[in-house]
């Protein structure tokens, strides 16, 4: 099976296979970085200046919206390599984190939600290591990396804490459980990928909508979101407006964070939105004038560390010229048993 990197990938109508990997590299995280700083500028006027505190229900149009994106890109189901079932997991947990993240910015400012969220570098490289058809492992100055992030995104989130009223530990809860979410998503991602080559990013993306919506019909009934959101934006239908064009925004990020995933894997697609979320946390200060303080400043200056040192390349040393020797049935037994748990199915 070819490797997920030698692949056919595009990105819009962009190829990216026949380019070397630096432009691979900028032409996704511009997509990304695009569609989630208007992500993050929409999130932060619908959530904290309009007070509409209603994540499950969001995130439901957001899902409608991706559908028919998808849809005119001219994706069908005929096109799928998959089947559902390998879905059904990956949407549980893709509209949970969805759902939890959006809805703790009822108890969380925008800037302290990012923080929290960007410690997942950490949870996705440990994750990693445990997920059938990757068996991840980073050197130790990759963890040195997500520890300073981790570090500084804490420091800054209790300096938020001070500076912000709108801090809560039901928040800190549910952002909590996103991430927990996340660092098993983007490994499942990875993992299909890698599987599957000949997985494409519409499909992932449509897949995972639309087995996700369901899930989240429930919690929209038991808490009363469903029809609270529903007269709400009834008497301000211009937020509707916004959440489409919220949606469209982040279906290019979304579409470019598979791209990412597929091409350069979990823990360091988890950086670049690290450094993402460091963007939008300064822009979200910049346009709606909030307190910077000496210790907002000290965890940024450990996230860009952390993020600077993840960049560091790895020094392998020189591989040596042994002579090849008969391979022994120990070692044939073991090889053998590696490659069946390669291909031991994802559900």
């Amino acid at each position: 099976m070819k490797n997920n990197e030698e692949q056919s990938r595009s990105l819009f109508g962009i190829s990216l296979s026949d380019r070397p990997k630096w432009q691979q590299f900028l032409i996704c995280s511009s997509g990304f970085f695009f569609g989630y700083l208007v992500n993050g500028v929409c999130e932060e006027y619908v959530y904290n200046r309009l007070k509409f505190s209603y994540g499950w229900y969001f995130t439901f149009i957001q899902g409608w919206v991706y559908i028919a994106l998808i849809y005119l890109q001219g994706f069908t189901t005929k096109q799928m390599v998959n089947p559902w079932k390998t879905y059904v997991k990956l949407s549980a947990v893709l509209m949970g984190s969805h759902g939890l993240t959006k809805g703790s910015l009822a108890f969380l400012n925008y800037p302290a939600q990012l923080m929290f969220k960007s410690t997942k570098v950490l949870p996705v490289m440990i994750m990693g290591a445990f997920i059938p058809g990757l068996r991840r492992k980073y050197p130790p100055h990759e963890y040195v990396s997500a520890l300073l992030l981790v570090v500084g995104l804490i420091l800054f989130t209790l300096a938020d804490a001070n500076t912000s009223p709108n801090f809560s530990i039901l928040g800190v809860v549910m952002v909590s459980g996103a991430l927990i979410m996340d660092s098993f998503l983007g490994n499942f991602q990875e993992a299909i990928f890698t599987m599957n080559p000949d997985t494409t990013q519409m499909e992932m993306l449509f897949c995972s909508t639309v087995v996700g919506l369901p899930f989240l019909i429930p919690p929209m009934l038991l808490t009363g979101e469903l029809f609270k959101a529903w007269s709400s934006c009834s008497q301000h239908p211009y937020v509707y407006g916004v959440l489409v064009f919220e949606a469209m925004a982040t279906f290019i990020g979304q579409v470019s964070v598979l791209s990412l995933i597929a091409i350069f894997g979990a823990a360091t697609t988890a950086m670049i939105t690290t450094a993402r979320k460091a963007v939008t946390l300064l822009l979200s200060y910049l346009i709606f004038t909030k307190p910077l303080t000496e210790q907002h400043g000290t965890g940024l200056i450990l996230i860009s560390m952390g993020i600077i040192l993840k960049m560091i390349p790895e020094n392998k040393p020189a591989p040596r010229m042994v002579p090849k020797m008969k391979e022994l049935p120990l070692a044939r037994d073991e090889n053998r048993r590696n490659e069946e748990e390669e291909r031991r199915p994802l559900v």
